[in-house]
Formats: structure tokens, sequence, C-alpha cells
């Protein structure tokens, strides 16, 4: 027997958004929410903003661009994405990206295979408002994300 999810639709000012290492990710479809299928959130990234250097070993990664400008290293590459452009990262590949919008934040989304990184976001963000720019990333950001790194199957590398 197969379960049979219903469709779901997010509208424009919905999601669950939270403030994290200086960027706001809202997350529009959840691991619950799809049986464990994908995890879809958008981020907004400041200028000059991005993660440190980090290995998902459970699902894989795709980043969908939709404004902005990114530099997104993944192994051995480094990929300049413009919007519209798309770079998938599989499980197990060391990767990381930077805002290089001039002043301007990036915005995207990542859609993670399979899901259950959502959680992450949900567990040590801030309650956060879906599109704005965060306030800036603290030290006990970089902290609560090494605290649940082996919860969540990363490292930060």
């Amino acid at each position: 027997m197969s379960l049979h999810l219903p469709p779901l639709h997010v509208p424009v000012d919905q999601g669950k958004p939270v403030f994290l290492v200086g960027d706001t990710y809202t997350t529009l479809l959840s691991s619950k929410e799809t049986n464990g299928e994908l995890s879809l959130i958008e981020a907004v990234v400041p200028a000059d903003a991005g993660p440190p250097p980090h290995t998902h070993h459970g699902e894989s990664e795709t980043f969908i661009l939709m404004e902005g400008h990114l530099t997104i290293a993944a192994g051995d590459n480094e990929y300049e994405v413009e919007p519209g452009g798309v770079v998938y990262v599989p499980k197990g590949v060391r990767h990381s990206f930077r805002n290089t919008s001039g002043t301007k934040p990036a915005r995207m989304y990542f859609l993670y295979t399979p899901g259950g990184m959502d959680g992450m976001f949900q567990e040590i963000g801030t309650p956060g408002t879906r599109g704005t720019v965060g306030p800036p990333l603290t030290e006990a950001d970089v902290s609560a994300m090494a605290a649940v790194a082996a919860k969540y199957n990363y490292t930060l590398d």
C-alpha cells in the first residue's frame, strides 16, 4: 500500500521563515509534507555572504538561482551562476557559495533530495520574515550549526 499525499500549494506570503547565519531561509516544502521525498527552501543571502564549506552526507542539494549572482564551489569546480542558473551537488561533495551580486541580496531555492535538511533550519534559526535580509552572522549561529551537524548528517569542512 502506498501513501498518497495531497498536492501542496505555498502562496508567496507563506512558508516557515527563519534567520540563520546572516541569511533568511524559508521552508516551502518540508520533508514531513513530502513523505521524505524532498525539502524545498528559499534563501535570501546578503551581499558578499554565504556559508562555510560543508558536506551533506545524506542528501543531494540543487541550487536554483532566481535573483543576483553566486559563485558556487563544489568539489574541484567553481561556477559563476546567473539568475535562472542551476547547480546540482551530489551528496558527499564538499561545497559552499558566495553572493557576488555587489550590494544586492541573492535569492535562490535549495532542493534537497531526499528531504530532511529543512529540520536543521527550523531547529536552530530564529523566527524571520520571508524575502527580507536577516541580521548579520554571529558566532552563536556557527556554534549552533556545529552542534546539530551530526543530527542532520553534515560536516563543516
